[in-house]
């Protein structure tokens, strides 16, 4: 049951001081916070520019970012739980879902729900330029390869599950990952996502600088192995802007609300599966939070996008925090742990 409970106004003060300072101490260029409940318009707090070379440009709810990872939960994730209605099950191996993956590959056994709750044993390092000039189909390539684990032990984050699921549903479904991505957006009224490469404008956040004096990831997919995928690949490479993921949440959390198909996803998709520390649990990619009331996945370059269905509250960050850093595991943190305390606060 859902009981919608507003944002207070110390909990998104508290937010967008936050944001202003790690505006000021240079951890971001600027950012956008994106906040509502369901049945409410959103509302956004927004700090800093949106790069020096966009000039005096502030972010806001159309500003079009690279959130990496949360191409997992845009694209992949809803895109399985659709299929899932009599096409396959999440204890479906994916050799099954791809073809030419011989009987004996090691990867071939590994489940559409083990790649999702990242315990599917496939090694960590992702590194798909290794298969450069290697004349076999990349789900092969990666199928074919020892694992590091046995599959279902144990919580390993791993991209390369997600790029099979990627493959997986563009062979089952017939059409490409961007197409089938983009028929869902529209359909949810997500106008301004996007697979990657997008035009460069003012409107759209630079990434990294990766030569000292050359042309900084500008539109471009920061993730390298999503680039040499073109661009189109299950774990990253989706732009989108803070007033997309809010349609984005508002219709996970109104279906769930209603019981309809995504909101079933969504509930199913909030059991744990593994935990990943104390506290802290993976469910069908999502990180489980305040025993399982709280959804949330984080993106490489300065992304997160927060669920609490119980209460009806969504929130979204978008930075280009590699703008100038790396660590953003570390310079983030503070501004994570801010949103997912507001998140789960009572009223």
């Amino acid at each position: 049951m859902t009981t919608t409970v507003p944002w207070t106004p110390t909990a998104l003060a508290d937010l967008r001081e936050c944001l202003d300072l790690m505006t000021t101490d240079g951890t971001v260029p600027g950012g956008v916070i994106a906040h509502g409940t369901v049945g409410t318009e959103p509302g956004y707090l927004s700090s800093g520019v949106v790069a020096p070379e966009c000039g005096n440009v502030r972010p806001g709810p159309d500003t079009v970012y690279d959130v990496a990872s949360l191409t997992k939960v845009l694209a992949t994730w809803p895109l399985v739980g659709t299929s899932l209605i009599g096409d396959f099950t999440l204890d479906t191996p994916v050799r099954e879902l791809l073809p030419g993956i011989a009987a004996d590959a090691p990867g071939g056994r590994i489940t559409v729900r083990q790649i999702l709750a990242h315990t599917s044993g496939l090694r960590g390092d992702t590194r798909l330029d290794r298969y450069r000039h290697r004349p076999e189909p990349l789900a092969e390539l990666i199928c074919g390869e020892e694992l590091i684990a046995e599959p279902g032990a144990g919580h390993r984050y791993i991209n390369r599950g997600f790029i099979l699921l990627g493959l997986a549903l563009t062979h089952y479904r017939c059409r490409r990952l961007d197409e089938l991505a983009a028929e869902l957006w529209q359909d949810f009224g997500m106008t301004d996502t996007t697979y990657g490469p997008v035009p460069r404008s003012a409107q759209v956040a630079p990434t990294e600088q990766r030569l000292t004096g050359g042309p900084r990831l500008w539109g471009m997919p920061h993730d390298d192995n999503a680039a040499l995928l073109g661009g189109v690949a299950g774990h990253a490479g989706v732009f989108t802007t803070p007033a997309d993921l809010a349609t984005f949440a508002t219709h996970l959390l109104t279906s769930h609300v209603a019981d309809g198909p995504l909101g079933r996803w969504l509930t199913a998709s909030m059991q744990p599966q593994a935990q990943i520390e104390s506290g802290l649990d993976r469910g069908l990619a999502w990180i489980l939070a305040d025993d399982g009331r709280v959804a949330y996945h984080h993106g490489f370059t300065g992304t997160s996008l927060y669920l609490a269905p119980a209460t009806g509250r969504y929130l979204a960050i978008c930075t280009n925090a590699v703008y100038h850093h790396q660590d953003n595991r570390t310079r983030l943190a503070p501004l994570r742990a801010l949103a997912l305390k507001a998140v789960t606060a009572e009223p």
